[in-house]
């Protein structure tokens, strides 16, 4: 799971292994397997580093 903050400032908790694309057009847009489609403040480079830490995290986990 990582934490991301929509455009009105609420904090909101995704399952990461959900997330499908990554796009800035310009609002980051995070498209999920689901098709649901949410719009946050981070940067496209921001979100992608959150979702490689926490793989690092699950992996560190499983060890």
């Amino acid at each position: 799971m990582i934490d991301v903050t929509r455009l009105n400032g609420k904090a909101l908790t995704i399952n990461a292994e959900l997330i499908e694309t990554v796009e800035e057009t310009p609002d980051t847009v995070i498209t999920l397997t689901t098709g649901k489609k949410i719009i946050v403040k981070e940067s496209r480079q921001n979100v992608k580093n959150l979702v490689i830490l926490y793989r690092k995290e699950c992996s560190a986990a499983k060890m």
